[in-house]
């Protein structure tokens, strides 16, 4: 499902992090097709290139650059070289994330995984905005997009480090709309469940759902299996169904490009992206 295109993206310089694949591809993608300037940024240099080289073998505005999140000296020379190719850093994707969920009884074998969300998920965005933020600032215009996630609007059982982390983006959010008010413009995207990522691929324990899901665990796993069968899915994959089950990753793109295609005097500060027959609590 398209989102209309108002126009606004023609020559915006946009910095997309986690680009080489998931939810940071798509966004590269569709926004270069209507027209910006993107540098897709990640810590897998080979796929970022790849991409890159796709995309302007179509005719697209597209720089790679290898970039890890959890490094400011890397996401400093990330903004250095948007400004060389673009001349200008217009807007900042934080989009690279891992979703390690787990209960604290898993520690023992979560703990590498904690530890790399907090400084993907946190430390990235941290790093990200400060990078970009004096620039903007001298421009006198820029936008910051945080991609958070339903999880960060309150705690719940088996997510403790993955909801902190997005709780943290949420109140990050905040802090710079109301410092840089009228300067720079800052939207939080909260997804609900995305099927089709690597996203779910870092999950430590599956059970761990059970907290955003509550009574629906059951029914929800029924409904896994009926959405990845052709013929059993009773109109879950279908968006125009109200029953719509799970939005697919190309659809939160969408709207991700959808918050920045807009003129510079109007900021979508919130939007939750969810299926209307979703199953999660939050």
């Amino acid at each position: 499902m398209t989102v209309a295109d108002n126009g606004y993206l023609t020559g915006r310089s946009i910095i997309v992090t986690g680009a080489a694949s998931g939810f940071g591809r798509l966004v590269t993608a569709l926004a270069s097709a209507r027209g910006a300037n993107v540098l897709a940024a990640d810590v897998d240099g080979t796929g970022v290139a790849a991409l890159a080289t796709e995309l302007q073998a179509q005719g697209r505005s597209v720089q790679a650059c290898t970039t890890d999140v959890t490094d400011s000296a890397q996401m400093r020379a990330m903004a250095s070289a948007c400004v060389e190719h673009f001349g200008a850093i217009d807007v900042l994707v934080n989009n690279a994330g891992t979703m390690p969920l787990a209960f604290w009884a898993d520690h023992a074998t979560a703990a590498d995984a904690w530890s790399r969300c907090i400084d993907i998920n946190f430390k990235g965005v941290v790093n990200g905005i400060a990078a970009v933020h004096d620039q903007m600032i001298e421009q006198g215009r820029g936008h910051v997009v945080n991609i958070s996630s339903i999880y960060g609007n309150t705690p719940v059982a088996g997510s403790a480090i993955y909801t902190a982390t997005k709780a943290a983006v949420n109140v990050l959010s905040e802090s710079l709309r109301i410092e840089s008010q009228g300067r720079i413009k800052v939207t939080t995207v909260k997804p609900t469940g995305v099927i089709g990522t690597n996203l779910g691929s870092t999950i430590i324990n599956g059970d761990a759902m059970i907290g955003i899901l509550g009574q629906n665990m059951d029914s929800f796993r029924e409904n896994v299996v009926k959405f990845m069968t052709p013929g059993e899915s009773e109109g879950l994959t279908d968006p125009e169904n109200i029953r719509y089950w799970a939005i697919s990753p190309e659809e939160l793109a969408e709207q991700i490009v959808y918050v920045i295609d807009q003129p510079w005097g109007i900021s979508i500060s919130d939007i939750t992206v969810r299926a209307s027959g979703d199953q999660y609590l939050s």
